[in-house]
């Protein structure tokens, strides 16, 4: 966990570190020599400021689950590593027969055939009968002579044996569309009821992040934060959910965190990149449309306060005296007398 800017304090701090070495009288004829030779200046922004902790996170593909072999036989087909599958597509094979994806929640948990007692699961298989084009009922929880016939049509469409059911291990319900992420068995293998075939994840890059209890009220849902990805490159994203705190174990000591994950608003800015560190900016505090300086160019004044000193032409200054607010990413929020579209002095340490 690194903190961007540390706030109130600490960070208030180090504006007054730097002003206090470049402190001098006014009316000093020393002083206006001095700043003859200040070559550095800044204009006085208006910009928004924004101050954040920064947290490091991972990008990856979403929820990554085990796909198990719902059958004994030997494995006869696998698909690559990255492809998606889609409702209808073949999963892997065992003893040359398909292991089809199907839409639902619901897991296959009993073979579908005819006398099976009625279950929202029916009405699940029917619903993707139907998207698949050969159901001509209405889903309904019963099997009938309409389930039978639909399961005879996707039998003879993906070319296995009509029977007009579906026995356990021939078919795997999913939520939606999934991503091979990784093989874990090979072709050739022997495999048994419940063994791992391969992992399986979503299809969109998300970013988890591990805050501590103490940062977690800067994560809300549907919040917006920035993710910084390797090379430089940053983009935006969302809060989508932010977990229960859990434990954590960290080189032999446990530590609690809150699991936060991000989806990207332009997911194609992550290019190819997944299973890379990142870092992630959560806003703290916000400051809109506020005229701005580097923190550098604050001065401490001898009566107390801060000043900057303003540009006035190519050999004179004038110091102004400001309030300051927010500091963040390097700059402070000022307010004071025409300061708007000024340069001000920026000392070299």
């Amino acid at each position: 966990m690194m903190r961007k800017w540390a706030p109130g304090i600490a960070v208030v701090a180090l504006g007054a570190a730097a002003a206090v070495t470049l402190a001098r009288p006014r009316d000093d004829p020393a002083a206006k020599t001095e700043r003859r030779h200040v070559p550095n200046t800044a204009a006085v922004e208006r910009k928004t400021l924004q101050e954040t902790i920064t947290a490091l996170g991972t990008l990856r593909y979403d929820a990554s689950t085990r796909l198990d072999a719902g059958r004994a036989g030997t494995l006869t087909g696998l698909p690559r590593e990255g492809r998606r599958v889609k409702r209808g597509g073949v999963l892997h094979s065992i003893d040359n027969q398909p292991v089809v994806l199907l839409r639902g929640r619901l897991p296959m948990w009993r073979s579908f055939e005819s006398g099976m007692r009625d279950g929202p699961d029916v009405r699940q298989l029917e619903r993707n009968l139907d998207a698949l084009g050969h159901f001509t009922g209405t889903p309904d929880a019963h099997f009938d002579w309409y389930t039978k016939v639909a399961i005879l049509r996707w039998q003879d469409a993906i070319g296995v044996r009509e029977t007009g059911s579906i026995k356990r291990g021939q078919i795997v319900f999913a939520p939606g569309e999934v991503r091979v992420a990784e093989t874990v068995a090979q072709v050739g293998d022997q495999v048994a009821a419940g063994t791992t075939v391969m992992k399986l994840s979503g299809l969109d890059k998300v970013v988890i992040a591990d805050l501590r209890p103490a940062d977690q009220g800067v994560a809300k849902v549907r919040g917006k934060v920035t993710v910084n990805l390797p090379g430089g490159r940053a983009t935006t994203g969302t809060i989508a959910r932010v977990g229960a705190p859990r434990q954590r174990a960290d080189g032999g000591e446990k530590t609690v965190v809150v699991p936060v994950s991000i989806t990207l608003d332009r997911p194609s800015a992550a290019g190819s990149l997944q299973e890379v560190s990142v870092s992630i900016d959560f806003p703290t505090a916000r400051r809109e449309d506020v005229l701005t300086v580097p923190v550098a160019a604050l001065i401490a004044l001898p009566d107390g306060g801060y000043g900057v000193e303003v540009v006035g032409d190519a050999t004179t200054t004038r110091t102004v005296t400001v309030r300051t607010g927010l500091f963040a990413g390097g700059s402070v929020e000022v307010t004071g007398d025409g300061l708007a579209g000024q340069e001000v002095v920026v000392p070299t340490l």
